[in-house]
């Protein structure tokens, strides 16, 4: 089996395409590689894959004209990405960066192949627009969560998600402002807060969880 038919048997949905879509697939696709840190998308661009993620992760993040950042999701591998999706779909350009944050390899459908498999099978469309429907609800919730949950609940729910094995996080105040969509400034002082209730203790670029217990059930708390 070559790498490229491995991909496809890693996507229940693409496993169960017609063997003659699978086949075009295998012959137009191809597999691409990015380094830590690679911008794979940005904003005003459009994209010319439909890219399917082997392996890493991929940040997709937003920045206004004021310079504000806030992340959106992540892609891991298994998935494929909803902005891209959306852009191929109604021909459109980027609203948002994907960054790398960590080396990735994915397999790459052009976009006239992408545009053809969606008008004549059935059984793609309805993978393509699956996985659509999943990441879209995933963005409704954290519309959600940026809308009606106070800070110290979402902080808290990201220090839990972000730990490693041994309970560490590797981030910055700036890092964790970018993944929560607000200053700075509020995170400093809700992890000081954190700190002197004895849940954290913080060092240079790391934030070490003492007591993750508490920080899951205050992440589980909505107002």
């Amino acid at each position: 089996m070559t790498e490229l038919q491995d991909w496809i048997e890693r996507f229940p949905g693409l496993s169960r395409l017609e063997p003659a879509i699978k086949k075009l697939i295998m012959t137009r696709s191809k597999i691409v590689q990015a380094p830590k840190g690679a911008t794979l998308f940005g904003p005003d661009k459009s994209p010319e894959n439909m890219l399917f993620l082997l392996d890493g992760t991929v940040r997709v993040q937003q920045v206004s004209e004021s310079g504000h950042e806030i992340v959106l999701y992540r892609i891991e591998a298994g998935q494929s990405c909803v902005l891209t999706t959306a852009c191929l779909l109604a021909y459109d350009d980027y609203a948002a960066a994907g960054i790398a944050e960590t080396p990735v390899r994915a397999a790459a459908i052009p976009r006239d192949l992408f545009d053809d498999l969606v008008s004549q099978s059935k059984s793609f469309r309805d993978f393509v627009f699956a996985a659509f429907s999943k990441r879209i609800t995933d963005l409704f919730l954290m519309i959600e969560e940026v809308a009606f949950q106070k800070m110290d609940v979402r902080l808290a729910d990201r220090l839990v998600k972000l730990a490693n094995t041994e309970g560490v996080v590797t981030t910055t105040h700036q890092k964790l402002s970018v993944e929560l969509g607000t200053a700075r400034e509020v995170v400093s002082r809700q992890l000081q807060e954190f700190q002197r209730r004895g849940w954290v203790a913080q060092a240079r670029g790391r934030v070490n969880l003492l007591e993750p217990a508490k920080l899951e059930q205050l992440a589980h708390r909505h107002i």
